[in-house]
């Protein structure tokens, strides 16, 4: 399967409740330095699009269109993507951060889901760390942070293969790895690429989950 990104935003086809409801909404915003991060947020926005009654989008934070922010506040759950660039975020990602300010201070985002994923030339490369910054910032802003939720694969076990889900062993978000000399058109590798498209399901589950619960309740307190 092949994961190409779309200009931001982009709604996924399955944008639209059965019985013409309105759909979740999950949100990617990231920020690509080379091509290689986009790649694997596509794979995200494909894996949460791929929910029933979920809609995904892509945005690209490095070129923020003017209704970016409307955006984010009208998801249901935001995953934030960078490039990990010595062992932390992207400048990039830092200045869309530290453009939410007011985001925060009204505390807009409280409430939503989030998770993150990033993308390394290096095996490990600090990945860790810059996931560690994502979760940080959706703590800031009063979110509830999604694990991956999968098992390390590849070196995990001595049967283990470089093709397997997880390969890289992370466990707060999605990692991939792009060889220094290798393009977007050929890096991350599939199985990083299926392991973002897993993390965006998840969420997108996770969304679907929430809403029922919500609903629920709202039907317990009339």
């Amino acid at each position: 399967m092949s994961f190409s990104p779309s200009p931001s935003p982009s709604p996924s086809p399955s944008a639209s409740v059965p019985g013409g409801g309105p759909a979740a909404r999950v949100a990617v915003a990231y920020h690509s330095g080379y091509g290689h991060t986009a790649r694997q947020a596509a794979a995200v926005a494909a894996g949460a699009g791929s929910v029933a009654g979920v809609g995904a989008e892509l945005h690209d934070i490095g070129q923020p269109g003017p209704d970016l922010f409307d955006a984010l506040d009208a998801a249901d759950a935001i995953v934030f993507g960078s490039p990990t660039y010595m062992g932390s975020t992207s400048a990039g990602f830092q200045s869309f951060a530290e453009a939410t300010a007011p985001v925060w201070a009204e505390q807009r985002w409280a409430g939503k889901l989030a998770a993150g994923f990033t993308n390394s030339a290096g095996i490990n490369g600090n990945k860790d760390n810059a996931l560690l910054t994502l979760a940080v910032f959706a703590a800031q802003h009063g979110m509830l942070w999604i694990s991956l939720g999968l098992l390390p694969g590849w070196h995990y076990r001595a049967d283990g293969s470089p093709d397997d889900l997880n390969r890289l062993g992370g466990f707060l978000g999605a990692m991939a790895q792009s060889p220094s000399d290798l393009g977007p058109e050929a890096a991350p590798p599939e199985a990083d690429l299926r392991t973002a498209e897993h993390l965006g399901r998840r969420v997108a589950q996770t969304v679907v989950a929430f809403a029922r619960g919500r609903s629920t309740d709202a039907v317990v307190a009339a």
